[in-house]
Order: C-alpha cells, then sequence, then structure tokens
C-alpha cells in the first residue's frame, strides 16, 4: 500500500490550510510542455491519486501547454472542494518554439485569470501567481491587477513567482503574499535570501525544481547518495525530504505524469532525516 502524505502543514492566510508537500502538474502535458500527454487518461489518474495520497496543494500554470494541464485538472479534479487548494499562474507567453516569454500587461492578466477559472472549473482561484516580472511592464501595475482580481472576488489568494527580496516587498505593500515560487533545491541555493524574507514575512515558499538532480555537483551528490543509502530511499526522495526540513515554509511540489513515480514522491513525506544527515546536505550545498 502507498504512503499517505504524512507533512506537516502550512496557512496560507491562517485559514486555509495545507499539507506540506504538494504536486506540480507541468509534466501532465506534452514534451517540452506544448501540448497534449501521450496518455490523458494517466494524466488524469495521476492527479487523482496524488488527492487519493492526501495531496490538498496542487500547482499549475496556464503556459504549461499551453491551457493543457489546468484543462486536465479541471477534468480529472473536483477543484472547487474546500479541502483542496489548487495553484495556478499567469504572465508568461508560449510558441511553438517552446519559449516562455514574459507578459505582465494588466489587461492580459485579467484576461488569463478568466481562462483559468474556466479550465479549472472554478468561481475563484484558490492562489493566483504572477509567473515572472516582465521587463516591459511595471512590476506594480501587474501586482496591482491581481490585487484588484483578489478584491473581485475572482481570485482567493495571491503569489508571486521568480522574484527578488526587493520585487517580494514591493509586492507586499500592495496585496497580502501568500506565497512565493522560485527555484531552490539541495543543490541550487542561490535563492535563499527570498526564502529567508519569506520566513520573515510568513510568506509560503514553493520551491521549483525542487528535485533538481542534474544541478547537484560532486560534494552534493555524494552527500545525498551517502544520506539516500542509510534511509534505503531514492536521490529524489531525500531531495524531498531535505526541502520539508530546511525551513517551516517551504511547499515542495515534485511533479510527474506517473502514478508509481508519484507514489514514491509522496512516500519521500515519512522520511525523517537527522539533525547530522540534514547539516551535511545543508554544508555540501553551501
Amino acid at each position: 500500500m502507498a504512503t499517505q502524505n504524512q507533512s506537516d502543514t502550512f496557512d496560507l492566510d491562517g485559514e486555509t490550510t495545507v499539507n506540506r508537500l504538494g504536486f506540480g502538474a507541468m509534466r501532465l502535458t506534452g514534451e517540452d510542455i506544448i501540448g497534449s500527454p501521450a496518455d490523458e487518461d494517466e494524466a488524469r489518474r495521476v492527479a487523482q491519486r496524488a488527492v487519493e495520497l492526501d495531496v490538498d496543494f496542487v500547482d499549475t500554470a496556464d503556459s504549461y501547454g499551453p491551457g493543457v494541464s489546468e484543462r486536465i485538472l479541471g477534468e480529472a479534479l473536483d477543484c472547487t472542494r474546500d479541502d483542496l487548494v489548487v495553484a495556478t499562474k499567469g504572465g508568461l507567453l508560449r510558441n511553438r518554439d517552446g519559449e516562455w516569454l514574459p507578459h505582465g500587461d494588466p489587461d492580459y492578466l485579467r484576461n488569463a485569470v478568466l481562462c483559468s477559472r474556466d479550465r479549472l472549473g472554478v468561481d475563484s482561484i484558490d492562489l493566483y501567481q504572477y509567473h515572472r516580472p516582465d521587463p516591459d511592464t511595471p512590476f506594480e501595475d501587474s501586482v496591482h491587477a491581481l490585487a484588484e482580481l483578489k478584491d473581485d472576488g475572482v481570485v482567493d489568494h495571491v503569489g508571486v513567482s521568480n522574484v527578488s527580496v526587493e520585487q517580494l516587498e514591493t509586492a507586499l505593500d500592495i496585496v497580502d503574499i501568500a506565497t512565493v515560487q522560485n527555484r531552490f533545491n539541495v543543490g541550487y541555493r542561490e535563492e535563499a535570501d527570498v526564502l529567508a524574507a519569506c520566513e520573515d514575512h510568513g510568506v509560503g515558499f514553493i520551491p521549483w525544481y525542487p528535485l533538481g538532480a542534474s544541478e547537484l555537483d560532486d560534494d552534493v551528490a555524494a552527500a545525498v547518495d551517502d544520506v539516500a543509502d542509510a534511509h534505503d530511499a531514492s536521490q529524489q526522495q531525500v531531495a524531498i525530504a531535505w526541502l520539508l526540513g530546511h525551513s517551516d515554509v517551504t511547499l515542495p511540489i515534485p511533479g510527474t505524469g506517473s502514478v508509481a513515480h508519484l507514489e514514491e514522491n509522496v512516500a519521500a513525506s515519512a522520511l525523517e532525516l537527522t539533525a547530522d544527515e540534514m547539516g551535511r546536505l545543508d554544508a555540501a550545498g553551501e
């Protein structure tokens, strides 16, 4: 029998509580995150299995597909459930070359929210995140648009992604920020200052690329391998367990298009690393 999600919890706003180990739905798409997956039934089953395993925080974006991941989640899940938080993101355009093009125009974001609501089958999006600052649009204008959408009741919580500490502080001056989603993992710590700012403000920190297998240098890989061997676990499971143990505000969202891989990721929530193991992993990645 697969292990249920055993991570502890985080309150997005003092009322909305989620288990800290979530699920990232980017991989419920085709190659290069463009188009439909080879097996849409399997993709829907992955999403359903995640919820069965007590994963109650699911993250996606309108640029995944584009639109495909949101559509599949809307088909597979009841995204209106009170015990499920489905987060999505807007602000990146895609093309056939697979590029990710920032587009933070306020009118575009307002339209993107309407499209995401339709695909997810909800009246209000649980958590809507600005995917990436747009150098051609003032950051404040983009965040003000999301604040207005929250005031209008079509977005419950606002998040930002790929931001600096200064941009986070700017966003906090405009609207309550529930989460920040930045790159961070056991082998990549360059945005630790943003995580520290999230801890100071009580903001959830969603580390994208949480497994970071291709980013492990020799020292980190050796430390991860030794810890994995000690627990009869995989590198990926150790990477997840390290994120859960590294800070109380981290909300890892490992993604996959495979039920078996999903179950392996969720099982990492039961992996208890010792203080010595955490210390070695911390030191290896510094």
